[in-house]
């Protein structure tokens, strides 16, 4: 795992690199705070770490620091024993939302559990082609109607098949929707009260996939997002091709939300589970002997 992460990390541990070349057993305040700007960690949080450590330090008390973003309270809706289990996916276009989508059916296929998908970004053909040739590709079934089509009416059929059929896993996709696009957002509400109609209960988790690649930027979507229908977990996608690393920290701080999974490629098995104390480590091992 960790060195699928130093892979995934590379950009970020090169920004790291620039501005400090050299490992060391200790760094200094000044040098900490260079290298976690440098990585796109937020300034005020990197403060917050500055705080509490002495003027040089150790890598066991910067762990410490790190580590102490992911110790909030969360609910991880790893415990519900529903069937079928209903993911509702969310995010802005370009996100890697319907990828991610793929991957999670795959990592659910290689655990033995059958999944189906439902196609309910009807906003855009193209979404619903590219969702039919993931699931044609990975012998997944999928319910898909033409664009234009009421999306809430594709997460009504979608979970009433996977009820009738008894599947594992219903992962549903919904249209990429600016926060500006106040129609799309009721249209989302609309999708959340329709699955409770469906199945009670439903959606298990709404989860939002973040664009790795805008770094702290991203936090202001979640924020909207999570106003809007309320998020229970982050998927944070393209972090292999971002020096902006340090971001999850921040994204981790803002939230206070479960980040159950990070993208690390374009492949179907490009998907690993986020754990906090390899992240962290992995950050570390690039400053410190």
């Amino acid at each position: 795992m960790f060195n699928i992460l130093k892979k995934v990390f590379g950009l970020t541990s090169k920004a790291i690199k620039e501005v400090a070349p050299q490992k060391k057993k200790k760094i200094t305040k000044d040098e900490f705070e260079d290298i976690l700007l440098e990585a796109d960690v937020n300034y005020d949080l990197v403060e917050l770490f500055l705080e509490e450590l002495p003027e040089k330090f150790d890598r066991a008390r910067a762990y410490n620091q790190l580590i102490s973003v992911f110790q909030y309270k969360a609910d991880w809706k790893e415990d519900i024993t529903a069937k079928p289990f209903v993911d509702m996916i969310v995010g802005v276009n370009g996100a890697g939302k319907t990828t991610t989508i793929a991957k999670l059916a795959r990592y659910h296929q290689k655990q033995g559990k059958s999944v189906l998908l439902g196609a309910s970004d009807t906003f855009r053909a193209a979404a619903i082609e590219q969702l039919s040739l993931w699931a044609k590709r990975l012998n997944i079934p999928i319910v898909a109607t033409r664009q234009g089509h009421d999306p809430s009416a594709v997460v009504f059929d979608t979970i009433a098949s996977a009820q009738s059929k008894q599947f594992d896993h219903v992962l549903i996709d919904t249209a990429g929707r600016l926060h500006t696009q106040t129609n799309l957002g009721e249209e989302l509400k609309k999708m959340v009260r329709i699955a409770n109609k469906a199945m009670e209960g439903a959606p298990h988790r709404k989860m939002l996939i973040l664009d790795g690649t805008q770094g702290s930027s991203s936090i202001n979507q979640a924020k909207v997002f999570n106003e809007m229908i309320g998020i229970d977990g982050i998927i944070i996608t393209k972090l292999d091709g971002t020096a902006k690393g340090g971001s999850v920290l921040s994204i981790a701080h803002e939230l206070q939300m479960p980040i159950y999974y990070i993208g690390i490629g374009e492949q179907p098995d490009d998907l690993i589970q986020f754990k906090a104390n390899e992240y962290v480590n992995t950050i570390l091992d690039e400053i410190f002997i």
